[in-house]
């Protein structure tokens, strides 16, 4: 076989993550296209969903699986399976993914790569460098094929879908990696039919042309990820009659860790802030904790970066929404803050982008300017 993804001689099964309600449409036309242009080579194929419970929250990973074979018997064989356990390919369409995915609460918290095979790949789209990407995936435990596809992160499928050719792109991406299943050709053609605009014809091009390809060796990526993999009882250890413990208030779950789902987190800054409550009051899952001088300081492990602290607070950038993939690690920053003011404060800069002393920027920026005419 040809092509960077070796996979069987008989089928080929991809998955499309993404997150929610935001990306579920652009994540369909993916898995969807996949198929269509496969059948232009004389393949079958399906696409479905993983879900039966649709788990929309804004940020909530979720999956779609395309599944192409040489014939329809194949295909039955390659689809005994309702979630397919080890896939040939996974596409991210939210770099922010690739920290890992937290689907369902039994599961903890999973490296992008888990389900592909060795020697499979792992396409995200990205404004990032390969490198960059790669310093924030879980440490690999077999070789895969990491490919960037040029983009930001696409909010294409939110309820009317808005076409920014990021599905494009993916298929062109794929046909790069994957060329004996999804040809380049078929999917320029595909798209011309369905949409007789020879830029998205183009936008596939760029997207088989552009993409940056890195070959990922066993013990590359990052190894600061929590591990949030536990034990789920069976049916002969589930203690009698329907027992749902609960949690004091205040408690986290210890292992639901709900920055799996986030693509944004708020920064704070101590300075400005005026212990004013709001967003303590208002965080939907209880992110922010009091400090001993009255601050809000957010306890990144909870937060699911819904950005509602920022939107309430009445300071302006008081609280920024950053990034995710600006950081390494969920360590809280009241500490830092408390011990190393200057420190904290440069840090924050560095994140948020903007001053930590608003009112110095507005003293300096008001300053005379000098060397002029007298």
């Amino acid at each position: 076989m040809s092509g960077v993804v070796k996979t069987e001689t008989t089928s080929i099964t991809i998955e499309v993550v993404y997150r929610g309600i935001f990306q579920k449409t652009l994540a369909q036309r993916i898995a969807r296209s996949i198929v269509l242009a496969a059948r232009k080579r004389g393949h079958t194929g399906t696409a479905f969903g993983r879900y039966g419970d649709s788990p929309e929250r804004n940020g909530v990973p979720a999956k779609y699986f395309a599944v192409v074979a040489i014939n329809d018997l194949e295909l039955e064989s390659s689809m005994a399976k309702y979630e397919p356990k080890v896939v040939d390919i996974a596409v991210a369409v939210d770099d922010t993914l690739v920290k890992g995915v937290e689907s369902w609460a039994w599961y903890g918290r999973q490296p992008i790569w888990r389900p592909v095979h060795a020697d499979g790949a792992v396409l995200v789209t990205s404004d990032k460098t390969p490198d960059e990407v790669l310093a924030q995936t879980d440490t690999a435990e077999r070789p895969y094929t990491l490919g960037i596809v040029p983009g930001l992160a696409s909010f294409a499928g939110l309820w009317v879908f808005k076409d920014d050719h990021t599905d494009y792109r993916v298929l062109g991406a794929l046909a790069k990696v994957a060329p004996d299943w999804v040809r380049i050709e078929d999917v320029k053609q595909l798209i011309r039919e369905q949409t007789k605009d020879e830029d998205a014809v183009a936008s596939a091009q760029a997207g088989y042309d552009r993409t940056a390809l890195r070959s990922v060796k066993v013990g590359e990526g990052t190894s600061g990820h929590e591990v949030l993999q536990f034990d789920k009882p069976g049916w002969t250890t589930m203690r009698p009659g329907i027992i749902v413990d609960a949690r004091k208030p205040g408690e986290r779950n210890p292992y639901y860790k709900k920055y799996g789902a986030r693509t944004l987190r708020p920064v704070v800054n101590f300075d400005t802030c005026i212990k004013c409550t709001m967003c303590w009051l208002d965080c939907p899952d209880e992110c922010f904790e009091v400090t001993p001088e009255g601050h809000y300081e957010v306890v990144y492990e909870a937060c699911i970066g819904c950005g509602i602290c920022a939107q309430v607070c009445p300071v302006k950038d008081c609280i920024v929404m950053v990034d995710e993939l600006k950081f390494d690690d969920n360590k809280d920053k009241w500490q830092l803050w408390k011990t190393d003011h200057a420190a904290y404060n440069k840090w924050f800069e560095d994140m948020s982008g903007v001053p930590a002393d608003p009112k110095a920027a507005t003293a300096a920026g008001a300053a005379p300017a000098t060397g002029g005419e007298d």
